[in-house]
């Protein structure tokens, strides 16, 4: 009898700590799924090097970080001009690079692409996230592809924007379109023989003298008058821009790594794009490409946002909701 009766007693404990126990972890389960959940806002983030970056994230949905072009332009533009149509489908990381918009440059001019890499990955483990969506433009390209190579298992999906993964080839485009853009009685003989950074340079810089560059970038006046108000009522940090053309790293050809990346990639490209090259998109190599090629050049989100956004929204639809 006393036996049954501390038995009994002993199994009333043990059901007692297991009960216990169950409801104990349902708020520790609660507050780990909390932590998971990234929050709007400005966070601080602060490389692994001691750089402060500038990252605000607005939105809903998955998240999805923005690797902005230029180089060196940083992301409010992109946000202001495109990006808050987006919030509605995925949530959105602005992240400005090291020298570059809103963030700090850095004291010892380290602005080589393995950097940008991890400041990519630091930011990434800086707000708790397993995976995310990257979305590039123009120049940002190179970085995301960079990104997803060293780290696919972080890669949810790419977003590529007018995104460029062989500098060298597409400043070959920018400078035989934008010379032709230049009055012909006034322009000087191009040299095919000069160096292509030179003659890319020489280009651009006449393009600029002349009040060119809305018609290389933009379909309309409209368009390319709105950017640049909105580009010029925010502080741009020119560091970055300024490193970027002495680095090797970035004229690397980027579109071999992409047959090796097996995340979802929806390429964007504009019609007229002459900035990335119209066909540049045709040597890109993703396993899990879908191609959407929309009106306009370089800035679709800007001058053909409705279908750009219905081309982002379609594509992460079809996008597994669990990492």
């Amino acid at each position: 009898m006393k036996y049954a009766y501390l038995k009994s007693a002993l199994m009333g404990r043990l059901v007692a700590v297991i009960l216990v126990a169950l409801f104990a972890a349902q708020p520790l389960a609660a507050q780990r799924k909390a932590a998971a959940t990234l929050a709007n806002g400005t966070p601080t983030i602060t490389t692994s090097d001691g750089v402060k970056l500038y990252t605000h994230v607005a939105g809903k949905g998955m998240p999805c970080v923005f690797v902005h072009g230029g180089p060196g332009a940083g992301s409010y533009g992109f946000e202001a001009l495109g990006g808050k149509s987006l919030e509605n489908t995925f949530q959105m990381i602005y992240l400005d690079q090291r020298g570059s918009g809103r963030s700090a440059s850095d004291p010892n001019g380290n602005y080589k692409l393995e950097r940008l890499v991890q400041d990519l990955e630091d930011l990434r483990q800086q707000l708790g996230l397993e995976k995310w969506v990257l979305m590039s433009h123009s120049f940002g390209g190179t970085i995301a592809t960079a990104y997803a190579s060293k780290y696919p298992e972080r890669v949810q999906a790419m977003v590529l924007v007018n995104s460029i993964l062989n500098l060298p080839a597409t400043m070959e485009t920018t400078a035989t379109y934008g010379y032709n853009l230049l009055p012909e009685a006034g322009r000087p003989p191009l040299d095919p023989a000069m160096p292509l950074p030179q003659r890319w340079g020489m280009v651009m810089g006449m393009l600029g003298q002349q009040k060119l560059m809305g018609k290389l970038m933009y379909v309309t006046d409209t368009a390319a008058a709105r950017a640049s108000k909105v580009v010029r009522s925010m502080p741009l940090n020119q560091d970055f821009a300024a490193a970027v053309y002495k680095l090797p790293d970035y004229v690397q050809d980027f579109t071999p790594a992409s047959a090796k990346l097996q995340a979802p990639v929806l390429v964007l490209t504009g019609k007229e794009d002459y900035v990335t090259g119209p066909e540049h998109y045709k040597s890109f190599k993703f396993p899990q490409q879908q191609v959407v090629v929309l009106p306009g050049k370089h800035y679709p989100f800007l001058e053909n946002n409705k279908e750009f956004q219905e081309a982002v929204a379609a594509f992460a639809r079809k996008l597994p909701r669990k990492a």
